[in-house]
């Protein structure tokens, strides 16, 4: 759910922690300053958190107020799966984070814990440790930390509920032995171990760490083996990186997406795109429940505009684009072969196509049946398996 909640569906939280909110989004503009760019593992703004980076990966930005350590990343992994999160105790983060479809959860619209339907899709997490912002939609949320906030405590959808029973939820874990150790070895100078700012550090030290850089296309790419890409996947590549398909515009870097930073970025990049999924009155709007980057800017051109997301595990992470809209691959080619989405009926119709605002990379293209399975084994080749069952990420309940 860390990506639930936009501006567009008019959250509302409490009017202490939209002061907190509003006091790290500050911060986050003038934090995280890179350091020299070093792509091996490092120590640099990681406490006692050894990075164990995928060769080819470089160092995630930590914000200089929360450090990586292996005890608040520890601790972050127990909040993540625990329901104790949530005021009602039946959800956790992993309810809509589900690791064996890349911390996706496979549905179009998650459900909050009070039955709110969340009308945001539910993106995978892998590697979000090197976006430059977070939702889908907006450039103020620009550290895990600030994001983390919304779905804990937002009320229009709720979430994970705990608006209202803030103490109780904090006595559920100050009244267990482990989370009072686990407490005190993650913050151990502070005075007030046990709080929502401790408990938004600790996740989101767990979920930098959450790095995907082990697929086949990561092992044929960084790690010198030639004979982890099919000569389908290899042949597919060359499309997708080609100025025929223009993907890479978007989609380009080790991470896939073109809003990437890590140590060394010269400046951030903030891009968001319209792919003329709608055009509903012919003249390029989006559906009034999420119009996307025009409710941040009130900018016209804007309409419709949402981040690329990642690419890493996208065989795992249906369905697709920000409202979930678009169910499989084949139907995301499809789209952009036609250079845009046409809805023939229903409150939606309207030729994407025809969309004013849509991206200009948007041109359309043809496809041979040979090249749409070239794409397909291009995209099967970006899945890391070993991410989708690394016990480092996973439930430590079950442990």
């Amino acid at each position: 759910m860390f990506w639930g909640i936009s501006k567009n569906v008019q959250v509302k939280l409490p009017l202490r922690l939209i002061r907190i909110l509003r006091a790290m989004v500050l911060c986050g503009l003038c934090g995280c300053t890179p350091a020299p760019f070093d792509n091996g593992n490092s120590d640099n703004g990681a406490g006692n958190y050894k990075w164990d980076l995928p060769p080819g990966y470089p160092v995630p930005l930590v914000p200089d107020d929360n450090p990586m350590t292996k005890e608040k990343v520890e601790l972050g992994r127990h909040l993540f799966y625990d329901v104790r999160l949530s005021g009602n105790e039946t959800q956790s983060c992993s309810t809509c984070h589900i690791q064996e479809f890349g911390f996706a959860d496979g549905v179009v619209n998650p459900v909050g814990s009070t039955g709110d339907i969340v009308p945001r899709n539910s993106p995978g997490l892998a590697n979000v440790a090197y976006y430059t912002s977070y939702t889908w939609s907006s450039k103020l949320l620009r550290k895990l930390e600030q994001q983390t906030v919304i779905p804990m405590f937002g009320e229009s959808p709720v979430e994970l509920g705990i608006t209202g029973r803030d103490e109780e939820v904090l006595n559920r874990f100050s009244d267990d032995p482990a989370y009072q150790k686990m407490f005190s070895d993650a913050f151990p100078d502070d005075e007030n171990q046990i709080s929502f700012d401790n408990i938004i550090k600790a996740l989101s030290c767990f979920l930098r760490t959450m790095i995907a850089g082990n697929s086949p296309w990561d092992r044929a790419t960084y790690q010198g083996d030639s004979s982890a890409l099919s000569a389908s996947a290899r042949r597919g590549s060359e499309l997708f990186f080609s100025e025929r398909l223009e993907c890479l515009h978007c989609h380009g870097g080790f991470n896939f997406t073109q809003a990437t930073q890590f140590e060394g970025t010269a400046f951030q990049e903030f891009a968001f795109h319209n792919t003329g999924l709608y055009n509903i009155d012919g003249e390029g709007a989006y559906p009034a429940s999420d119009t996307g980057l025009i409710r941040f800017t009130g900018n016209p051109d804007d309409m419709g505009k949402f981040r690329a997301p990642s690419l890493h595990n996208i065989m795992v992470t249906a369905p697709y684009f920000h409202d979930g809209s678009v169910a499989t691959i084949d139907d995301v080619l499809d789209i952009y072969a036609a250079g845009g989405r046409n809805i023939e009926d229903g409150p939606n119709a309207g030729d994407g196509r025809e969309n004013p605002f849509k991206s200009g990379f948007l041109r359309g293209f043809n496809l041979t049946t040979q090249e749409r399975e070239d794409l397909r084994a291009f995209f099967e080749a970006l899945t890391d398996e070993s991410f989708l069952a690394d016990p480092r990420f996973s439930n430590p309940l079950d442990e």
